[in-house]
């Protein structure tokens, strides 16, 4: 028996999650589908979600009304706001979250969002007819079909689990990996790949010596993802923190040899950023030791997390150098650590609303484009599966820039670049940081995701209400002024110049708060808490806010002049053959996305333009020569080649 619906998404893990609800939101009539509905929202490696870059990026969902902001927020038992001490631009909200009240949680966004229907089981192929993907079929005999396809299958792509010398085919622990759709892309000529990444043992929290270690607690009070959080409620607790010692050392590198890493057992590439600790050893041997954070899984749970060692390395190694860290000398393992090697897909097989290039019906999101981490793997989905509604309705594809967020970002990166390790989310891969703030998402993102029809009426009017608040807020601080000589009665250390400067300028000081200048103007102390974090980070960087917008609207200059599709390159006179074979292979829409492609220089770039010329129809009294040569009179200044 055949079901039909719109769209078919494929995982019940943070990719699919968040682009089932984005598709159901447009409208879409859309099936779930994962081995068992009691998974779903599953945290298979750290019980955290956000950080540096990561919780842009989780920001940035919660502000086209994705999920996970909101389901941290639930679930959330400890929240950190990183590099606090740092410009807005950098800080980073993290949370630790109770495994199981987050995964409820997400469960619940799911069950409970209109146009979804969660269907069990276990995806055996693609439905492909014509060159066109229609459909699924399930293990067990069933087929659905549809219109189109998300993908979204983590580490269960042919998934391998080492540890050790041992072998277990899963996905993750405890399940079975997709074995065919592996085979069935490669056969569609899709390019596949190879990535591996790692889990630490879990620990029995009951057998740790707290009182031996440096305790970490979070933020009073905490601060939410979601812009529709106004508290969090979930009782909080600490984290603590440990350390590798000379011991440890030791142990590891007597039995590196043991390790499926060093031992060739393993062929993926793991990500440099999130090393084991088998790599740590060996690639900084002159560091003496390595803190090791013991995170809780759960408010009702003696799990904890050993975040810093990840490993393969065999059981019996885990054991011994496991109790050569302080406070764990006792400490019983609950389960080891592992590796986990799986297939994807070279993302620049993909356009920039995530659907397979030469595939029609299937998009990809998460773990399958080379990418690791829940928050890129959930802004992915949330764009896919947007898309792929979009698709269904004979829309074209919505696509995010770089200048938009740090999700556009991350799709541009990989689409252009590709990846050769699993793909990590970091503020310094952003050119427009200043503008791409945690703080300043909504303002980004929702206005766009209200004309796409992805935001709902209850974050409309908070959004609404916050923008009117925060437009009442700087017409206040506009209206209120001091003379310089004013301000230093004040006690405020500026030029003497006979300038004078309203609140907003005054802010921009350094050490200057709105609650220094309340003590000036009582009337600004009843501004909130997030009304104030975007005034004082755009007082910060009113400096700087006209530049970066003039660098905004060059690149959009840029990525407005699209490449013909039938533009040949191994027939451009001057490009390297190694460019020749890039360029065709990323097949770039604008001459932005050009400018980016990896070995891209001005002489290059003059190549391409010209053959935009020779390809271009004369039009509006300018000729393409002309526009080409605009293009390359404004690129030949570029700095950052």
């Amino acid at each position: 028996m055949t079901h039909r619906f719109d769209v078919i998404v494929i995982g019940g893990g943070h990719a699919g999650c968040e682009a089932a609800a984005a598709s159901a939101r447009l409208g879409a009539n859309t099936a779930l589908l994962t081995h068992r509905f009691a998974t779903v929202g599953e945290m298979s490696c750290n019980p955290a979600i956000g950080g540096l870059g990561k919780g842009h990026l989780v920001r940035e969902i919660d502000a086209l009304d994705g999920l996970m902001g909101r389901v941290a927020d639930a679930a959330g038992i400890q929240f950190r706001m990183l590099n606090r001490s740092k410009g807005p631009a950098v800080r980073g909200p993290r949370a630790q979250a109770d495994r199981k009240l987050y995964r409820a949680a997400m469960q619940e966004a799911v069950a409970t969002q209109s146009s979804l229907t969660v269907v069990e089981g276990a995806a055996h192929g693609l439905v492909i007819n014509n060159g066109r993907v229609e459909g699924v079929t399930l293990e067990d005999g069933r087929s659905l079909s549809c219109a189109a396809v998300v993908l979204t299958t983590g580490t269960f792509l042919n998934g391998l689990i080492h540890i050790g010398e041992k072998k277990i085919p899963a996905g993750r622990v405890g399940e079975a990996p997709a074995r065919g759709l592996s085979e069935q892309l490669a056969a569609a000529g899709l390019a596949m790949g190879r990535l591996k990444t790692g889990t630490p043992a879990r620990l029995d929290g009951k057998t740790i010596r707290w009182d031996l270690l440096e305790e970490q607690r979070g933020d009073d009070p905490p601060e939410p993802f979601s812009f529709l959080t106004r508290a969090i409620t979930t009782p909080q607790v600490s984290c603590h923190i440990t350390c590798t010692t000379a011991e440890t050392h030791r142990i590891i590198a007597d039995n590196i040899g043991r390790s499926p890493l060093y031992s060739g057992q393993i062929s993926g590439v793991g990500p440099r950023y999130c090393p084991s600790i088998e790599d740590k050893i060996h690639r900084f041997a002159e560091k003496e030791s390595h803190q090791v954070f013991l995170e809780p899984e759960g408010l009702d749970d003696d799990t904890v997390y050993p975040n810093g060692i990840s490993t393969s390395l065999p059981e019996d190694v885990q054991d011994a150098f496991i109790r050569t860290l302080p406070g764990l000398a006792a400490v019983r393992i609950i389960r080891p650590g592992y590796a986990i090697e799986y297939d994807h897909v070279d993302p620049r097989e993909l356009t920039h609303g995530l659907a397979v290039r030469h595939l029609p019906g299937l998009f990809l999101a998460g773990q399958i484009n080379g990418t690791t981490g829940y928050e890129e793997a959930a802004a992915q989905g949330l764009i896919a599966g947007l898309n792929a509604a979009r698709a269904v309705a004979g829309l074209d594809a919505a696509v995010f820039d770089r200048a938009d967020g740090y999700l556009g970002v991350m799709v541009d990166d990989l689409v252009t670049r590709g990846v050769t390790e699993p793909y990590r989310m970091f503020t310094s891969r952003a050119e427009y940081r200043l503008s791409l703030r945690a703080d300043n998402a909504d303002e980004r993102l929702t206005p766009k995701g209200l004309g796409l029809g992805l935001v709902g009426p209850a974050r409309e009017a908070a959004f609404s209400a916050r923008m009117a608040a925060i437009t009442e807020a700087r017409t206040l601080m506009a209206s209120r002024a001091l003379t310089s000589a004013a301000a230093l009665k004040a006690g405020l250390k500026v030029n003497q110049d006979g300038q004078t400067r309203t609140a907003f300028q005054l802010l921009s000081m350094p050490e200057v708060t709105i609650d220094r200048l309340a003590e000036i103007w009582p009337d600004l102390r009843g501004l909130s808490g997030d009304v104030r974090t975007a005034l004082e980070a755009d007082a910060l960087y009113a400096g700087y806010a006209d530049r970066q917008r003039r660098e905004i609207e060059r690149f959009r200059e840029d990525d407005r002049e699209a490449i013909p599709d039938e533009l040949d390159y191994h027939s451009l006179p001057g490009l390297s053959m190694e460019l020749r074979q890039k360029l065709s292979r990323v097949r770039p829409a604008t001459v932005g996305q050009a400018l980016r492609v990896d070995g891209m220089t001005p002489a290059a770039l003059t190549c391409v333009l010209a053959g935009i010329a020779r390809l271009a129809p004369q039009s509006a009294g300018q000729s393409a020569g002309q526009s080409a040569g605009q293009s390359a009179t404004r690129n030949a200044g570029r700095t950052s080649w």
